[in-house]
């Protein structure tokens, strides 16, 4: 008997299983674990004093950063949030502090009217990491862009600890994370 025919699986074939398989991991999550992220990331040595913080305005069941953003501004970071301009552009931040009003932007995120700034660290949303520190996003590659033309900036993965899988799939583009924090610890990644 002939063995059974199987055919390739293109990256975004791959991609688009992996991101329902981790919506799915993540829908009934308590955001509230958030709060959580603020030891392990403040005691994680990965924070330069005083660096330009980009956070996120969490959506779609991602965990709750704003404690971690409003600890952050008590110590003295400059905190910024992402602008999502059209596709295939980088993500532009703008400065922001807790409280501080926000506008509706695109893809249900909400974003300030400040200045624009250019962040030394990003926290950043994610679907799914790995233990090699690739992470799995919604798929318009804002954070892949935006990641690329900031080089030298320290990127922290922000998500549960459940949202972590074996292997995520990654294409030539994909940007890797220094490091995911979770409510159960900041991993730094090789």
């Amino acid at each position: 008997m002939a063995a059974p025919l199987t055919l390739p699986v293109s990256i975004d074939e791959a991609k688009s299983t992996a991101r329902k398989a981790a919506v799915a991991r993540r829908t009934g999550q308590d955001p509230g674990l958030g709060i959580r992220l603020i030891g392990h990331l403040l005691e994680g040595g990965i924070l330069p004093r005083g660096a330009v913080v980009a956070g996120f305005w969490p959506i779609q069941h991602e965990i709750d950063i704003r404690p971690l953003l409003a600890a952050l501004h008590e110590r003295g970071h400059p905190l910024g949030l992402p602008v999502t301009g059209r596709r295939g552009e980088a993500l532009v931040f703008r400065a922001w502090k807790p409280g501080e009003p926000l506008l509706p932007g695109r893809f249900g995120t909400s974003h300030p009217a400040g200045e624009e700034l250019t962040p030394d660290v990003l926290l950043i949303p994610l679907l799914a990491f790995d233990g090699q520190g690739h992470r799995l996003g919604y798929g318009g590659g804002f954070y892949d862009r935006t990641l690329a033309a900031l080089p030298d900036a320290i990127r922290v993965g922000c998500a549960f600890a459940d949202q972590e899988l074996d292997s995520v799939p990654v294409g030539s583009y994909d940007q890797r994370l220094h490091a995911v924090v979770t409510e159960a610890g900041l991993r730094h990644f090789p």
